[in-house]
């Protein structure tokens, strides 16, 4: 399956006024992300076990809000 044939949806997290924008698409043995605003540039591949250790470790934290002069990603 190609990165153009996934089905692709929003994260419930991203913002509804647009900017900062997950997109996630899941297959049976890979866990995809991109940023909405770049659908075709480079995304990120995780295997379900890294994607369940991610969440795992951020479970009950917030992202941190944007800071004048740095780069959000």
């Amino acid at each position: 399956m190609t990165v153009e044939q996934l089905n692709w949806f929003k994260s419930s997290y991203s913002g509804g006024e647009g900017g900062e924008c997950l997109e996630v698409a899941v297959t049976p043995h890979t866990i995809h992300l991109r940023d909405s605003k770049h659908p075709t540039g480079p995304h990120l591949a995780l295997s379900p076990t890294a994607w369940s250790a991610f969440l795992t470790s951020t479970a009950g934290t917030r992202p941190p809000r944007s800071v004048p002069g740095r780069r959000s990603l």
